[in-house]
């Protein structure tokens, strides 16, 4: 089957937040027919929207994983993954941007472009999320430096579908409006190690 290369955005602020993101990582690695293709650096980043709560942890995971067999089924099939691996790292429901024991969000699926909307009853993998139940590339990629720092670690020049800018240039803008204090690296993958080290190594 085809691969497509996925991003995949990590967030944890609850419990201990950088095994929580370790174990997240290695569960995506073991997805059926997965690929990992690259993990960022791990940041400290202030929370928004609701900032009343600790720093967060970030990251970001590239992910080659089958296409699917038709439209959509490929992106629906990661998000129940990811929602799947939420529950088991001890994800529970709370108010929209607050805490998080793991956040898991799909922000880009190769060049899909789509919206499903929430159905108003049945399958609500997570009811503190947006109406939709999935859009990429999500909504949030170009808003949020938490994002796009670990990003432009793994994929600087990518332009992702419907953008006018690379996501080093979105980076930069984002970085201009919200501070470059409002996130921090603070460790490198060891991809031998599969693990965040302080020192940065290459990945």
């Amino acid at each position: 089957m085809v691969a497509v290369r996925a991003y995949i955005g990590l967030g944890a602020n609850v419990g201990d937040a950088r095994a929580t993101l370790t174990a997240a990582v290695h569960a995506l690695a073991a997805l059926p027919g997965a690929s990992l293709a690259g993990v960022s650096r791990l940041y400290m980043t202030a929370p928004v929207e609701v900032t009343d709560q600790p720093e967060f942890h970030n990251a970001v995971v590239a992910l080659d994983v089958p296409a699917g067999p038709g439209a959509n089924t490929g992106p629906i099939a990661l998000l129940l993954a990811l929602k799947s691996i939420e529950r088991a790292l001890g994800r529970q429901d709370r108010y929209r941007y607050g805490p998080r024991e793991l956040d898991l969000d799909l922000l880009l699926f190769g060049e899909e472009r789509m919206a499903v909307e929430r159905p108003e009853a049945g399958l609500s993998p997570d009811p503190a999320k947006a109406t939709r139940l999935l859009e990429v590339p999500h909504p949030e990629v170009g808003r949020r430096l938490f994002v796009l720092a670990p990003l432009a670690d793994l994929a600087p020049d990518l332009v992702p579908p419907g953008w006018a800018e690379s996501v080093d240039q979105a980076r930069s803008r984002r970085e201009s409006i919200e501070g470059a204090s409002a996130v921090r690296a603070i460790a490198g993958w060891d991809a031998e190690g599969r693990r965040w080290v302080e020192t940065p190594v290459a990945s």
